[in-house]
């Protein structure tokens, strides 16, 4: 049985947001990154790419390998990616393997936006 997951993509100055909602697992991730690698590469310009997981509830190991890929395709191609917005839970995960330390994590998506200029 699938967990649900909802991804809602925004566009805003050149900037592709991607809002997590409810829970990130083995069962959805494959897909779920699927339509995100598509949508990025479709986005036919040097794009910024932000994570908002405000509605994140649960992440696994595959999903942060997912975040980390993503981050390491798009640094390849001279994009910028951030991660905003997570709980205390998500966070601490996200610390704990070291994504933090490469991927900006920062508190709201407008911190971003700013960061980005």
């Amino acid at each position: 049985m699938e967990t649900l997951i909802e991804v809602n993509k925004k566009e805003e100055n050149w900037v592709l947001i991607f809002q997590f909602n409810w829970e990130l697992d083995e069962t959805n991730a494959d897909k779920t990154f699927k339509a995100i690698y598509d949508q990025i590469w479709d986005f036919k310009t040097n794009s910024k790419i932000i994570f908002n997981l405000s509605e994140l509830k649960y992440l696994n190991s595959k999903s942060i390998w997912y975040i980390a890929d993503v981050f390491s395709n798009i640094e390849d191609v001279e994009w910028k990616m951030y991660i905003t917005n997570c709980s205390e839970w998500v966070k601490d995960i996200l610390e704990l393997v070291g994504i933090t330390t490469i991927v900006p994590t920062l508190d709201d998506v407008s911190d971003a936006l700013a960061d980005i200029g």
